[in-house]
């Protein structure tokens, strides 16, 4: 099995699903380019087949191997380090082999750079294959990114060409037994060694648990400066090394490995510091906003990987129900069944299409920070490119990560009942697929938390101009433009874009309760209590505006080429049902 090659709806969002013109001329701004392509259908060409070679790798070898790493697990932890399993070592050995590790990373430091998407893709790959295996290897390039993005030059130069070699991996520390999304309430200290200030040397005290790949030798820290007040404000973020060249002994110690319900093949670790030499990046009481950085790459990488389990879950599932006879034929032919399979394929290809095209904004976005970061200067093209991304970017990562993650573990879970018995037997792959999809669902922020983002950029958004927000959706009423103009899919994305809106309009005005004659008034938006009772509404809100956004991709899609309008048709009734529910919802409880 070909994860790319033999996947149509892959194929297609590769050629059509990218934003190419702005990618290709970021990341390769004169042609020829210095590795020899002339031109980016050249570009284009090279990276498809980067893919095709590792949907195949990913197809056979990785996912082959992926029910003897669930039952040996990611290895052991013995004297404050960790040991990989063979079958872990092996698909590692594998990577470094392929040269995947440097897939997008910068040439100066012996990378290929492929854009960020690629990688994305790729992830998807390893999630479908083994959602355990995606959880490890995401650590090399994501950390490689926070380096070359933070830290200094010279460290840049020395650490990155490591984790390209497969030799250096790290972890994003921040939870803490008595902190997981309450960051204001981390406890673990940093004192300065000397001077204070950007690149000095600080030495942490404390622990971080449930710290994923925490041996892998580097950690990007979150940790109290000494001195800063008791909240957020007082966050550093701290670059820290376990092995520090020309001292003996560890700098960090991994303490242990959880026992968890799945990811098995996964390190999930509690990390101990003792008078840790970490480095400051940035300034001190700027920690949360950086590890903000990683956390939104996390949060959308974090989609891609629910993304994969469903995939693997519903090709089981289809597979099967092809195959299994009862009453004299293939359950995949039975009524209910088959419509209740083309329910759930539609509703992955439609998640498929929003992570891909919210992959194309985070990149775009990526790569000039990096450079507004490095230089300091975009020119006035390059700023309206980076505003535009950075808009799409902030309303997409919190719908992206709840949506794709709840799915991931509702189809898995019918995935199992499609096997029925079968399905809760571990010599299936199927309940290990649902075992695994927990892990997303929770890890980089719950579905709670993304809902309580996404409801804070909509108040935001509202009490900044109530009158632009409100006269927005009068405008927008399908009846102002003419009803022949457009296609079908397009006035049926308007018309339930408008009735969304409308909707929520009705929410926020009867939870904030502004009151007629201060409508038009931010003030009378904000008050704290009316806002409290608005938040009982964050999941269903952000429901609502995951499937509108979802909806908006498909029908652009639609645009470029009519046959995407069949998925656009089938998606709309799905969710259909689903959001009259939620409007229901809404005035009930209203």
């Amino acid at each position: 099995m070909n994860y790319f090659d033999d996947e149509q709806e892959w194929k297609w969002l590769f050629e059509n699903g990218l934003d190419w013109d702005k990618l290709i001329k970021l990341y390769n701004p004169e042609f020829p380019t210095p590795d020899g392509m002339n031109s980016p259908q050249e570009v284009k060409d090279f990276l498809k087949e980067i893919l095709t070679a590792t949907g195949e790798w990913t197809g056979t070898s990785v996912s082959e191997r992926a029910e003897e790493l669930d039952k040996v697990g990611a290895g052991t932890v013995e004297d404050g380090n960790t040991y990989l399993s063979a079958p872990l070592q092996a698909t590692y050995d594998e990577a470094k082999e392929l040269a995947m590790i440097g897939l997008c990373q910068d040439p100066e430091f012996g990378g290929m750079n492929a854009p960020q998407t690629i990688g994305m893709f790729l992830l998807a790959q390893l999630s479908r294959a083994c959602l355990s295996t995606s959880t490890q290897l995401a650590f090399f390039s994501s950390i490689a990114d926070m380096v070359h993005r933070f830290c200094d030059h010279e460290t840049a130069e020395r650490i990155i060409p490591q984790i390209i070699a497969g030799d250096l991996s790290g972890s994003m520390c921040l939870t803490e037994p008595g902190c997981g999304s309450d960051l204001g309430a981390i406890q673990t200290k940093a004192k300065p060694v000397g001077e204070k200030g950007e690149g000095k040397k600080y030495l942490l005290n404390g622990s971080k648990m449930f710290i994923t790949n925490g041996g892998g030798g580097l950690g990007f820290v979150l940790a109290k400066c000494d001195g800063l007040p008791d909240n957020l404000d007082g966050l550093g973020l701290f670059f820290v090394e376990q092995k520090l060249e020309g001292k003996e002994g560890l700098n960090f110690r991994v303490e242990k490995n959880e026992e968890k319900m799945g990811l098995h093949g996964s390190f999930t670790t509690l990390v101990v510091y003792e008078n840790t030499e970490g480095v400051l990046v940035g300034k001190e009481g700027e920690g949360f906003k950086l590890m903000l950085h990683l956390m939104n790459e996390a949060r959308i990488a974090v989609g891609f990987q629910a993304l994969g389990v469903m995939e693997a879950s519903l090709a089981y599932a289809r597979k099967y129900a092809e195959e299994r006879i009862q009453f004299g034929k293939p359950i995949a032919q039975l009524p209910l069944l088959a419509r209740n399979m083309e329910d759930y394929e539609v509703e992955r290809d439609a998640i498929r299409a929003l992570l891909v095209d919210t992959a194309s904004h985070y990149d775009i976005f990526q790569k000039l920070d990096m450079k507004k970061r490095k230089t300091g200067d975009l020119t006035a093209e390059e700023k309206s490119m980076y505003d535009d991304a950075v808009l799409w970017t902030r309303k997409r990562t919190p719908l992206v990560k709840y949506y794709a993650c709840e799915a991931a573990t509702n189809l898995s879970q019918r995935g199992i009942q499609i096997l029925g018995g079968y399905g809760f037997i571990k010599e299936y792959p199927q309940e290990r697929y649902h075992r695994d999809s927990f892990g997303p669902l929770l890890y980089e922020g719950t579905s709670q938390i993304q809902a309580l983002m996404a409801l804070k950029d909509v108040v935001k958004y509202a009490i900044k101009d109530p009158s632009k927000f409100f006269t927005n959706i009068i405008d927008k009423h399908p009846a102002s433009e003419f009803l022949g103009k457009g296609n079908e899919w397009s006035r049926q994305y308007k018309s339930a874009h408008y009735r969304f809106k409308k909707k929520m309009m009705g929410l926020l005005i009867g939870c904030l309760n502004p009151g007629a004659s201060k409508l038009l008034d931010f003030k009378a938006w904000a008050d704290p209590e009316n806002v409290n009772d608005l938040m009982i509404h964050a999941e269903t809100l952000t429901q609502a505006l995951s499937y509108m956004e979802t909806l908006r991709v498909l029908c652009d899609h639609a645009n470029k080429d009519e046959s995407r309008s069949e998925l656009f048709h089938k998606y709309l009734k799905v969710i259909q049902p689903r959001l009259e529910a939620i409007y229901t919802d809404w005035a009930i409880r209203n």
